[in-house]
């Protein structure tokens, strides 16, 4: 039986929606009349009291917000801080120093940050700068378990320039706004069908809509939150669980697992058979390049991989790929941290052709997005050589590729704070360690803002559009 969780609109949606400007545009009018009102909290009935504005209070993730503090002094000094408790009961932090204008006002979008955890001019600073509180658990990563909560978000002002000490500071005002991956009327199924483990994000409406299979790297588990954000700028997108030891035996996935999952999602009412696509993340990059080149069953309309590379093919059960994984186990540095550094493992890239996905049989278009300071993975020499070995099959055409200097491995969706290195276990030998991922906070915040802009709009391309099957 198919479990369905709705996120509630109070409003009618209405007719089909099949143009992916229409249902943003509706799901933005939503927004617009009965959730971004400005939110102005003050620490005292006193009218000439500092006020705080965000807007929008309640929104996507990847939407920005606006922050305005007004009612301060000329020149003053203040600290703009959010604060943040994970679902594993960290707290994270971010904070930025400012100095108001000669009417005693701060804007953030328009300001300048004069240190803290960011500097600049960076409106979402207090997001994708996000750490630790000191004291705190090392190697963290912050991630959204439950995508039907929002992740809630405290924003304050302090009078001066501070750096720590902000818990036993009196606010000069404060306010709570919450980030949602699922935006009001995107239902949640879960899948479990043929041996499949998923869960399917629908957007409001009956549809059908464009099918996005979304896979997850080597760490495991069920991941939701970028699907339910695909779901939010309407597309059909299912979550896909492969690697699992307590529910999945690795010699039991294979092709034919992931061909079971494509089928599900293709045949679901609300999706449009003629218009999927896969998503990878790392490792399941290598899953998607080896379905588009070899299955039989598996033709998707578009891919994009995140960090990946052909170098390991997916063509056996998953258990005897990672067995050919750990063949390269003495190529895995540890830096002086006692960080690992797994990129060497597929370096150099073999030149027998046997030992890659030949990707010269790939017919749908495909994006390439990399970090240049991915430590995990040689994702940015996979990708020269990918386009070696297309140009020379003559579908170079088809091949996008986005590069990020400075940019690491986890490249996520926006705002999504940056994890240079961060606890980790390794699924092929059962070992808990500290994976050293790379990337420069500033830069990687860059990369994920300006790759998500662009994966939506190569989605919006190849599945909305009517000429949906490139030519060869």
């Amino acid at each position: 039986m198919l479990k369905i969780e709705r996120r509630r609109t109070g409003r009618d949606h209405g007719n089909i929606v099949t143009d992916s400007n229409q249902f943003i545009e509706e799901r933005n009018v939503y927004y617009r009349t009965t959730m971004l009102a400005p939110v102005r909290t003050v620490s005292t009935a006193n009218r000439t009291s500092p006020l705080l504005t965000v807007q929008p209070r309640r929104g996507l993730v990847d939407e920005k917000f606006q922050i305005v503090i007004t009612n301060l002094l000329p020149n003053q000094e203040v600290t703009l801080h959010s604060l943040h408790q994970s679902e594993d009961k960290d707290f994270w932090e971010a904070f930025g120093h400012y100095i108001s204008d000669e009417h005693g006002t701060v804007t953030v979008a328009k300001d300048e940050s004069l240190g803290g955890t960011y500097e600049g001019t960076e409106q979402m600073g207090l997001l994708w700068s996000l750490r630790p509180v000191p004291g705190s658990r090392s190697a963290l990563r912050l991630r959204k378990t439950n995508v039907l909560t929002p992740m809630v978000v405290n924003i304050s002002v302090y009078n001066g320039h501070l750096s720590q000490g902000f818990s036993k500071t009196s606010v000069l005002a404060t306010t709570v706004t919450e980030r949602w991956y699922m935006a009001p009327g995107v239902q949640r199924v879960n899948i479990r069908e043929n041996g499949v483990r998923g869960t399917l994000f629908l957007p409001p409406g009956p549809g059908p809509y464009p099918g996005v299979l979304d896979l997850w790297g080597g760490g495991g588990g069920l991941v939701e939150y970028r699907s339910a954000l695909l779901a939010s700028h309407g597309f059909a997108s299912m979550a896909l669980e492969y690697l699992s030891p307590d529910e999945l035996r690795t010699a039991d996935v294979d092709v034919s697992y992931f061909e079971n999952a494509y089928q599900i999602l293709q045949n679901h009412p609300k999706v449009q058979k003629n218009k999927m696509a896969m998503l990878g993340l790392s490792f399941g990059s290598a899953i998607t390049f080896s379905m588009a080149a070899y299955s039989t069953i598996i033709k998707p309309q578009c891919c994009v991989c995140i960090s990946g590379s052909h170098v390991v093919p997916v063509d056996k059960s998953l258990f005897e790929v990672f067995e050919e994984i750990k063949k390269n186990m003495d190529k895995v540095h540890v830096n002086e941290d006692n960080h690992v550094i797994q990129r060497g493992m597929i370096l150099p890239i073999p030149s027998d052709p046997a030992q890659k996905i030949d990707v010269g049989r790939i017919k749908c278009p495909v994006m390439l997005v990399n970090g240049g300071d991915d430590q995990n993975w040689a994702s940015v020499e996979s990708a020269q050589d990918m386009e070696m070995m297309m140009e020379k099959a003559g579908n170079r055409h088809l091949l996008t590729v986005l590069t990020y200097p400075d940019a690491g491995h986890l490249i996520e969706p926006p705002y999504t704070p940056h994890f240079r290195a961060t606890n980790f276990i390794l699924q092929e030998m059962k070992e808990k360690i500290v994976m050293l991922w790379g990337g420069q906070t500033k830069p990687h915040a860059y990369a994920q803002e300006d790759s998500w802009e662009k994966i939506l709009a190569f989605f919006h391309q190849h599945l909305y559009s009517s000429n949906i099957r490139a030519k060869l």
